[in-house]
C-alpha cells in the first residue's frame, strides 16, 4: 500500500504558488506528439493552458514544452517549464515531471519559483512510495528531496507540507525494517533480526515502530542468551510505552524467563 498523499494540501499550495493554474479536470491520455509549428508564445502558452484546463495533461505537458523550445529566451519559457512539469505531476508521470523541475533549477537555480520546482521533484518522488514489502529506494529518494527543500527553503510555504510526509516517510522506512526483522526472526536469525529492530530504534524512534521493536528485541536477546540486554530493552519500552501491548508481550516474556540462580561452588 502507498503512503496516502495530502493531495488536496498539494493543490491547495501549488494553486497559491506564483505559477497559478486554473481549475483541474479528469486525467489526460497519452502524450500526443506535437509536429513543429511556428506560432507565437502567446498563442502557445494559452494553448497549453487551455488544454491544462480541460483536464488533457499529457498534452498541455507538451505543449508547455513547444514554448521552451520555440521560444527559449522569453520570460514564458521559463514558466512554461515548471507548467510541464506540473502537467506531468497531474499526469501522474512522475518521471518527466521530476525531468522538467531539475531542468528549470539547472538553468534558474536562484529564482524566485525554485522552492516550487524543488516541492515538485519531491512529490514526483513521494507519489511513487510503493508498500513496505517492496525495495525502498524510491522511498529514500523521497526523503532526500523533501529534507532537500526544508533545508533550502524552511520557511517557504512548502515546507510545512514536507515536514508531514517526512513523519510519514520515515515511518514508511521503519516499516520497511521491521518487516525485514520479522523474516529473520521467523527463521530463527535472531542476530540478524536483532540488527534490524536496533535500525528501527537508533534511527526511527519517532515513528509508530518503535514499541513493537523493542518488544522484538526483548524476543531476540532472550533467544541469543543476552538477558541483560532483554531487560534493558524491556525497561525502555515500559518507561516509554508502558499502556501498550507490547510491552504487556515483553513483561510476559520477562515472566517467563527468569533468572537462573548462580550455580554453587563445590
Amino acid at each position: 500500500m502507498r503512503i496516502p498523499m495530502s493531495r488536496s494540501i498539494a493543490l491547495a499550495l501549488i494553486a497559491a504558488s506564483a505559477l497559478p493554474v486554473a481549475g483541474c479536470a479528469s486525467r489526460g491520455k497519452a502524450k500526443a506528439d506535437i509536429p513543429y509549428v511556428a506560432r507565437d508564445v502567446g498563442t502557445l502558452y494559452t494553448a497549453a493552458r487551455k488544454r491544462l484546463d480541460m483536464g488533457q495533461y499529457k498534452l498541455a505537458a507538451a505543449l508547455f514544452d513547444e514554448v521552451e523550445r520555440q521560444h527559449p529566451y522569453s520570460i514564458w519559457a521559463r514558466r512554461a517549464q515548471l507548467m510541464s512539469s506540473f502537467s506531468y505531476y497531474l499526469a501522474h508521470d512522475y518521471t518527466s515531471s521530476i525531468q522538467a523541475a531539475q531542468r528549470f533549477l539547472s538553468v534558474h537555480p536562484g529564482n524566485r519559483d525554485a522552492p516550487y520546482a524543488y516541492y515538485l521533484i519531491a512529490l514526483g518522488y513521494y507519489e511513487q512510495i510503493s508498500d513496505a514489502t517492496r525495495d525502498q529506494k524510491i522511498t529514500q529518494q523521497a526523503l532526500d528531496a523533501l529534507g532537500e527543500l526544508m533545508r533550502r527553503y524552511p520557511n517557504s510555504k512548502y515546507a510545512l507540507d514536507a515536514r508531514l510526509k517526512v513523519d510519514l516517510v520515515r515511518d514508511h522506512l521503519g516499516g520497511k525494517e521491521m518487516e525485514i526483522g520479522r523474516f529473520y526472526e521467523r527463521r530463527g536469525q535472531w542476530l540478524a533480526a536483532s540488527m534490524r529492530f536496533r535500525t528501527v530504534i537508533d534511527e526511527y524512534q519517532t515513528t509508530t515502530h518503535a514499541p513493537e521493536a523493542l518488544m522484538r528485541l526483548t524476543e531476540c536477546y532472550l533467544s541469543l542468551g543476552v538477558r541483560e540486554e532483554a531487560e534493558k530493552s524491556a525497561a525502555v519500552l515500559g518507561a516509554n510505552y508502558p499502556g501498550t501491548i507490547w510491552y504487556a508481550r515483553a513483561f510476559k516474556l520477562m515472566q517467563e524467563h527468569p533468572v537462573k540462580p548462580a550455580a554453587k561452588k563445590a
